[in-house]
């Protein structure tokens, strides 16, 4: 093996998650002796985090014995927190989805009485799989608003001033020592759940996700871009006439918010995006024009970074999308009418194809892929040194 490359069983562990599941495989990966790889395997299996997979076919030969993560070994909590509906979910250790909630209660609500509801919540959930806190290895969350990647704490200015500086591990639960708490934006474990699941063909996409509020994420060569400190992605308003004036957010002049405003200084009573969709998909023209006119200006801020990064997708995702082709045409549009020519070429705008679950999904990833980190498995499954 080259001099002085990482020989820990997170580095077996990383591969295994990957697909190269055989010793026959690894060893041609990784360039080891067998008795280097036999021993790695060994910590993994006697720390429970792979399982023997039965045996695979090796053209007629002996059948060659292979690996997987012990999805078995615990679970994971995933919490996708929007601007005014929260959906919740458990997941084995592989992120396949075990149960899930929703309620309509949201950043407006404030931290106190959101991660209360959480905590009630997940302890029914538990219940009903079985599970009880001892077994939480994880927790991925993700919120409406910046938050510093190197900390984990939120940013300043929140859309709701009470989660400004919000330490968001400081408002949960006790959990076992060794869980990991990951926490992002909400449109980024969006973004995660749409790459590796809804598109993992693509490795450039924009990921736009349209609630109440109004956020985009950036995957570039298949991973999240969060920039320096997290605030990659914040979108503006664009400016169309008067160069001279201050940019704005853009979910202050094209959101779910600006049309449930539009729509309650008229005869309706709205609180969230999901009321929104009802009334549109009702029929009600003025809600299906309003929803189309923040289409098109979402479009319009879009161009640049479609300019920008060239994706080979613009995806969709958050409670407007299932307005459907009326919303994400309006965007299309916008998008193919003001962004270059040859950044456009081949360039696709739909909706996100995990829908209302991407979430969920998104957030348990990101949990995953903290608490399998190759360094902090080759940590944990390193033998003690002998006296």
């Amino acid at each position: 093996m080259p001099r002085g490359a990482p020989t820990g069983s997170g580095v077996v562990l990383d591969l295994i998650r990957d697909g190269i599941t055989t010793r026959t495989e690894l060893l041609d990966r990784l360039g080891w002796s067998r008795v280097t790889l036999g021993r790695r395997l060994d910590e993994l299996l006697g720390h429970d985090i792979i399982a023997p997979a039965g045996s695979r076919a090796s053209g007629g030969g002996r059948p060659r014995e292979s690996f997987a993560v012990n999805g078995d070994a615990g679970v994971l909590l995933a919490m996708d927190i929007g601007s005014s509906h929260t959906r919740v979910g458990i997941t084995d250790l592989v992120s396949d989805v075990l149960c899930e909630d929703e309620a309509d209660i949201g950043l407006y609500d404030g931290p106190d009485e959101i991660f209360s509801w959480a905590r009630q919540v997940f302890d029914f959930l538990l219940r009903g799989v079985g599970r009880t806190h001892a077994d939480v290895r994880g927790i991925g969350i993700g919120v409406p608003g910046p938050v510093d990647s190197a900390t984990g704490r939120l940013g300043s200015p929140q859309l709701d001033p009470r989660w400004d500086g919000v330490e968001v591990r400081d408002r949960l639960w006790p959990m076992r020592d060794d869980a990991v708490i990951v926490v992002d934006r909400d449109v980024n474990i969006l973004a995660v759940g749409e790459a590796r699941l809804g598109r993992p063909d693509l490795d450039d996409l924009i990921v736009v996700k349209a609630g109440i509020g109004v956020g985009s994420a950036f995957v570039l060569d298949g991973r999240i871009y969060r920039g320096s400190r997290g605030g990659a992605g914040q979108l503006s308003a664009p400016l169309r006439d008067r160069l001279s004036e201050p940019l704005r957010r853009l979910e202050t002049v094209a959101s779910g918010g600006t049309v449930r405003d539009a729509l309650n200084r008229g005869a309706h009573h709205l609180r969230t995006s999901a009321d929104i969709v009802t009334l549109a998909e009702s029929g009600d023209e003025e809600t299906v024009a309003l929803v189309e006119e923040v289409g098109e200006t979402i479009g319009y801020a879009l161009a640049d970074a479609v300019g920008l990064l060239n994706p080979s997708a613009v995806i969709i995702g958050g409670n407007l999308s299932e307005v459907g082709e009326r919303f994400i045409g309006a965007i299309r549009r916008s998008i193919f009418g003001a962004s270059h020519v040859f950044a456009r070429q081949g360039l696709t705008v739909e909706r996100a194809r995990l829908g209302e679950k991407a979430g969920v999904h998104g957030a348990s990833l990101l949990a995953q892929d903290a608490l399998f980190d190759a360094e902090r498995i080759s940590i944990l499954t390193r033998p003690a040194a002998r006296d």
